[in-house]
C-alpha cells in the first residue's frame, strides 16, 4: 500500500499545487520529504511573508497555491497576512505541522493544542484528521473548499501520519474533482436584465473579483453599452476597470454617506463582483440616496447576506455580465439619460482616455510622489503588474497612473501592512514574462522586508520604488480626521533601505532628482533592484 505522503504528493501533483510556499520547522521536515520531480519550494525568511508571496502568486495565477507552515508559532506568525488574502478572497492551501498523535494530548513542545480553532474565523474551513488514512481525504477537501469559498483553508497534521500506510481507499481521492456552477436560472436572469435595462440612470460598482476573474475587458464592453459611469468598490485590491477610461469615476470612498452623495442621481447601482460596501472612516449618512436601487451580484454568499441595503444574487458575475451583454447588443439603445455624462460612443470608438496632469512638485530636496509615479508610467511597460502599499499616496498614484489591462494593480486588500514586498515576489514569480513593480512606502516596508531575499535568491526580475518619507502618513491623515494629530509613533527617521536590500542580496541605489530617476526606471533590470526616492509627505485623499 502507499503512504500517506505518497497519496498526498499525488494528489497535490494532479491539482497542480506542486508550487510550495512555506518556511519549514521539524514537524513539517515528513511531508518535504521525497518531494516528487516538478514540485518546487518557495523559501521565505518569515510566516507573514511565506502568506504574502503565495497571496500574491495565487492571485496573478487566479489558481490555488500551497502553504506549509509550522505548528502554532508559525500559524501564528502569518496570521497578520492571512487577513489579506481572506480580504481579497484568495485560495491558499495551508498545511501545518503537527507533533506526532501521542504528544498532542501532554501538550509536548511544538504541539498545536485544539489546531483547527488557531485559525478560525479567518480561514474558510480546518481540521485535524481524526486518523493517518484520512489525510489524504482531508487534503483534498482543503483544496477544494478552498475553490469553492474562496478562501483560505487550513489543515494539521500530525507527522507521524506522512509515513503511515494510506490504506485501499486511500487512493480514491486522486481521481476527484468538484466544479462550480453558478450561473443565474432563466427565471433570474431575465428579472436581472429588465431591472438593468429598465433603469434610467444606472451606475456600475466594480469589486476586485472583477480583475481576479478575468472579467476586466468584458466589463468595459458592459459599461459601454449601458453607457454607465463606473466606480471601484471602496477599499479596492485589484483594479477592475481602466482608470482613465471616460466612464471611469475612480474609487469610491470609504464612509457611508461620502459614498451616498457619490451615487446621487442615479436610480439603480449594480455592483459586481464586490461586498456592499467595505467602510472604513466612520462617516455616517444615508447608505444611498433616496429613490436609488441597489442590485448586488457576488459569488461570496457572506458578502451578499451581511450587507446592509439592497438586493443580492448569489451567481458568477461573469455570467450576469455575458447575460446583460446579450440583452445589451451592438447597436441597442442604450438607458435614457446617459447622454453626455458617459460618452459611451465615443469610449467605443476609441477616442483617447482622459489624459494625465502634469505631475505635482513639492519643496527642498524631495520629490512629490506624483513626479515618481509620472516617471513610472513614462517609463515602464504599458503592461507592468503594480502591487502598491503606500497608503498615504494613494491620492497621488490615481493622478498619475494610467492602467489599461487586466492584473495591473494589487494592493493589501485587509489593510494590513506586509503585504507589498512579499506579494512583488509573488506576482513577480507567477508572471515571469511580465514586468513587475512593487511601489512599497517605508512604513509598510518593515512588515515584509525579508521578501527580498527570495527574490534575490530566485533572480527574480523585480523593480522595489521605495519611498522614503520618514513617518506613517496614512496614520497622520487619520489622526487628523479622528482629531489626535499629536500621538505618539508616528515618525520612523533613520532608515536606510538601501543597505538593507544590499544586505538581503538585492542591488539597489538611492536617486534624488526626477531626471535619474527616470533613467534608472529606463533600465531593464535582469534581477531584483530596489530605487529609494526620499518623497514629501502626501495625503490618502
Amino acid at each position: 500500500m502507499p503512504s500517506v505522503r505518497h497519496v498526498s504528493h499525488e494528489f497535490l501533483a494532479r491539482q497542480g499545487l506542486t508550487t510550495v510556499f512555506g518556511n519549514p520547522g521539524s514537524n513539517e521536515l515528513p511531508f518535504l520529504a521525497d518531494l516528487p520531480d516538478g514540485f518546487r519550494y518557495v523559501l521565505g525568511l518569515h510566516e507573514g511573508a511565506v502568506v504574502g508571496m503565495a497571496d500574491g502568486y495565487a492571485q496573478a495565477t487566479g489558481r490555488p497555491v500551497l502553504v506549509n507552515l509550522h505548528a502554532a508559532s508559525g500559524s501564528g506568525n502569518a496570521m497578520g497576512a492571512l487577513t489579506n488574502a481572506v480580504s481579497s478572497r484568495t485560495p491558499l492551501v495551508i498545511v501545518a505541522g503537527q507533533q506526532v498523535r501521542p504528544a498532542v494530548g501532554p501538550e509536548a513542545n511544538l504541539a498545536n493544542v485544539d489546531a483547527p480553532s488557531l485559525m478560525k474565523p479567518l480561514v474558510g474551513w480546518a481540521a485535524e484528521p481524526a486518523c493517518a488514512q484520512d489525510v489524504p481525504r482531508a487534503l483534498a477537501q482543503a483544496v477544494f473548499e478552498a475553490e469553492l469559498q474562496r478562501r483560505p483553508t487550513y489543515l494539521s497534521v500530525p507527522y507521524d501520519d506522512w509515513a503511515a500506510d494510506a490504506g485501499e481507499n486511500g487512493p480514491a481521492v486522486l481521481d476527484r474533482s468538484v466544479r462550480r456552477g453558478s450561473a443565474p436560472d432563466a427565471e433570474l436572469g431575465r428579472d436581472l436584465v429588465e431591472r438593468v435595462t429598465a433603469a434610467e440612470r444606472p451606475a456600475l460598482v466594480l469589486g476586485g473579483d472583477i480583475d481576479t476573474a478575468g472579467l476586466f475587458d468584458d466589463a468595459v464592453r458592459l459599461a459601454e453599452r449601458l453607457g454607465s459611469p463606473v466606480w471601484a468598490a471602496p477599499s479596492q485590491f485589484r483594479l477592475p476597470f481602466p482608470n482613465r477610461h471616460p466612464l471611469f469615476r475612480g474609487v469610491l470612498p470609504a464612509g457611508i454617506k461620502p459614498i451616498s452623495d457619490a451615487l446621487e442621481g442615479h436610480d439603480l447601482v449594480l455592483v459586481l463582483g464586490a461586498p456592499v460596501f467595505r467602510y472604513h472612516e466612520y462617516l455616517p449618512g444615508r447608505y444611498l440616496p433616496e429613490g436609488t436601487r441597489l442590485l448586488q451580484v457576488t459569488e461570496d454568499a457572506s458578502a451578499a447576506a451581511r450587507a446592509p441595503m439592497g438586493d443580492a444574487v448569489v451567481a458568477d458575475p461573469g455570467a450576469v455580465i455575458g447575460l446583460l451583454l446579450e440583452a445589451l447588443a451592438e447597436g441597442a439603445a442604450t438607458p435614457a439619460g446617459t447622454g453626455a455624462d458617459a460618452t459611451p460612443a465615443a469610449a467605443s470608438a476609441g477616442v483617447a482616455y482622459r489624459p494625465t496632469p502634469a505631475p505635482a512638485t513639492a519643496e527642498g530636496d524631495r520629490l512629490h510622489p506624483e513626479e515618481v509615479f509620472a516617471a513610472l508610467r513614462d517609463e515602464q511597460p504599458a503592461d507592468t503588474a503594480y502591487v502598491v502599499e503606500s497608503t498615504s499616496t494613494s491620492a497621488a498614484w490615481w493622478r498619475q497612473m494610467d492602467l489599461r489591462r487586466p492584473g495591473s494593480y494589487y494592493f493589501p486588500a485587509a489593510g494590513g501592512l506586509g503585504f507589498g514586498l512579499p506579494g512583488a515576489v509573488g506576482v513577480a514569480l507567477a508572471q515571469p514574462d511580465r514586468p513587475v513593480v512593487g511601489v512599497i512606502g517605508d512604513g509598510s516596508a518593515n512588515y515584509g522586508i525579508t521578501a527580498l531575499w527570495t527574490a534575490a535568491q530566485l533572480r527574480l526580475p523585480l523593480t522595489v520604488v521605495l519611498l522614503r518619507n520618514g513617518t506613517y502618513g496614512a496614520l497622520r491623515w487619520f489622526g487628523g480626521l479622528l482629531g489626535v494629530p499629536d500621538a505618539p509613533g508616528l515618525d520612523i527617521p533613520g532608515l536606510d533601505f538601501t543597505r538593507i536590500a544590499e544586505g538581503y542580496g538585492v542591488r539597489s541605489q538611492h536617486v534624488t532628482d526626477v531626471r535619474e530617476l527616470r533613467a534608472v526606471l529606463a533600465e531593464q533590470p535582469d534581477g531584483p533592484r530596489l530605487v529609494q526616492v526620499d518623497t514629501a509627505l502626501t495625503t490618502p485623499h
